[in-house]
Parts: C-alpha cells; structure tokens; sequence
C-alpha cells in the first residue's frame, strides 16, 4: 500500500515505515503530524485517485529530527 500525497507544495510518494525529507514542515521533534491532501491510494492494485484530493483520507507520520543550517 502507498499514497501520493501533496506535503509543504511538493508530492511524495509515502509508504508505511518510509522515511522523508520534507522541507518547510514546522513541528517539533517527536511530534505526529497529519496531512490530508491525499492525491491517489494504491491498496494492493485497488486504486482510488482524488479529484483533487481523496474525501476523508489522511497520513500520519512522526517527525524524527529537525535540520537547521
């Protein structure tokens, strides 16, 4: 299973235990976040794509660490 899904204006391609880089996420470290522009699910072959987004779907992911330059 995979989702496509619009975080901080760029899509990714997100899969369960994945990490990702994303930029311009605010948040502390440890904290959960959720994003709800998902674009397109793919469950297995079974594919449901939004117009533009999917009603009521939504990824949560951890942020693990904050990089500052």
């Amino acid at each position: 299973m995979y989702a496509i899904v619009e975080i901080a204006g760029q899509q990714f391609k997100v899969a369960k235990d994945q990490k990702v880089y994303v930029h311009r996420l605010q948040g502390e470290e440890g904290s959960k976040v959720s994003f709800d522009n998902v674009l397109l699910v793919d469950d297995k072959g079974n594919v449901t794509i939004g117009a533009p987004a999917i009603e009521g779907a939504s990824v949560t992911a951890k942020i693990l660490e904050s990089l500052k330059r």
